[in-house]
């Protein structure tokens, strides 16, 4: 492989527009050179993006159809990059992303990366340094590594393989539409004998947005795909004696979320009742047999890179919260520019910070000048403004900028 590898950022979209602006305007703040992107969307996404100002060097394909496996295989297909890169429409990465996530691939017997995701308030992680079973039970490496008979489990909305690696499997299998798509090719990767590293400071924001299967709140619409979806992964991965009482464990699993759901009036019992009845209409759903290859390798056209010029120096800002609309201005026209911009708000209290990337492309940091960053951490702490900045962007370092 090259000392910098080609790359081919892959983004797969369905029924959310906004969020696909959003993470496309992050995408074009990477430091990382040199790469492309690839838009598999609805026609409702590709019109939102359509006057990014770099989107005539957007490889896009149209895919109305909402299978996850099938998209992410129609954008391996029109990628020319050495390695493929995958990020979801709701998420949006650091700057850095690209730099730590593809930095284990180089000359290396690694095949495949996968690194940390941030949850709502873009500090907490959600997933990080997790292994995987042949039952599609997750949990987190422990300080003996990867037990036997587990994968590292990749993290769909942060991973990346070499673009050799996933021809030779096939492709992700288009039999998961949704859930568990990630999590068989990374068993596969590791019943076939390659190597998946985990690149911790490769980082991503992510939020659970709404979508034809959940609500904002994280309420299931349809649990059929996920039923559908775990019969497979098992009838792939399992021992064949292990598949009954390892579907009796899914339903459990499913039984108890959504008794969560009812326990916080989020849905009624008449509500639940229906979903349990969806996911065992998946459970019992006919299998489509496994093909030996989803993909086709006559569609890659030339490597398009989408920014040729090396990235501009980022932009810091801090400020006070009365100071607002004239640091949000000034960073809006910083990253107009898609320059890395990070704006720091606080006020004179003890609340919470939290970080969001604004759909103008500013890096948003708020909070109280007093309040914690994380949430185990006291909730009160006494700084100076300048104190605080430091200790933010030193928080921030290697992960915001190189």
């Amino acid at each position: 492989m090259t000392a910098r590898p080609p790359v081919s950022v892959i983004v797969v979209s369905h029924g959310r527009p906004a969020l696909l602006r959003r993470a496309l305007t992050g995408i074009g703040q990477l430091f990382y050179r040199p790469f492309e992107l690839v838009v598999i969307a609805d026609a409702e996404g590709l019109a939102a993006i359509s006057d990014l100002p770099f989107y005539d060097r957007i490889k896009t394909a149209t895919q109305e159809a909402p299978n996850i496996s099938a998209a992410r295989n129609r954008g391996a297909e029109l990628a020319s990059g050495e390695v493929l890169a995958f990020i979801d429409d709701d998420a949006v990465p650091e700057p850095t992303w690209l730099d730590h996530l593809i930095f284990p691939l180089l000359e290396t017997d690694t095949a495949a990366t996968t690194g940390t995701v941030l949850g709502r308030n873009g500090i907490s992680i959600q997933w990080a340094n997790r292994c995987v079973d042949a039952h599609g039970q997750a949990q987190q490496v422990g300080p003996d590594g990867v037990p036997a008979n587990h994968a590292i489990k990749l993290e769909g909305t942060n991973m990346a393989i070499r673009r050799e690696v996933l021809f030779a499997l096939g492709g992700f299998d288009e039999g998961f539409g949704f859930y568990l798509d990630e999590t068989d090719l990374a068993f596969r990767l590791m019943t076939h004998g390659y190597r998946t590293a985990i690149a911790p400071l490769a980082t991503v924001h992510h939020g659970f947005a709404a979508s034809n299967r959940r609500t904002e709140a994280r309420v299931p619409l349809d649990l059929s795909d996920i039923g559908s979806s775990t019969v497979r992964y098992l009838h792939k991965h399992a021992r064949p004696g292990d598949i009954a009482e390892a579907v009796g464990v899914a339903r459990a699993e499913q039984q108890q979320r959504l008794d969560r759901l009812v326990r916080a009036r989020l849905i009624g019992k008449d509500e639940a009742a229906r979903l349990l009845g969806t996911l065992i209409d998946g459970l019992q759903r006919d299998q489509d047999p496994v093909e030996e290859s989803f993909l086709r390798r006559d569609l890659a056209a030339s490597f398009r890179p989408l920014l040729t010029k090396p990235s501009d120096e980022p932009v810091v800002l801090a400020g006070r919260w009365f100071s607002r609309r004239n640091l949000m201005n000034q960073a809006g026209r910083a990253a107009s520019s898609g320059r890395s911009t990070s704006l720091f708000l606080l006020d004179h209290t003890i609340r919470a910070h939290r970080v969001q990337f604004t759909p103008d492309g500013v890096w948003l940091q708020s909070g109280g000048l007093f309040g914690r960053t994380q949430r185990d951490s006291p909730r009160f702490s006494y700084w100076s403004f300048d104190q605080r900045i430091r200790m933010e962007t030193g928080r921030l370092h290697r992960i915001r900028w190189n």
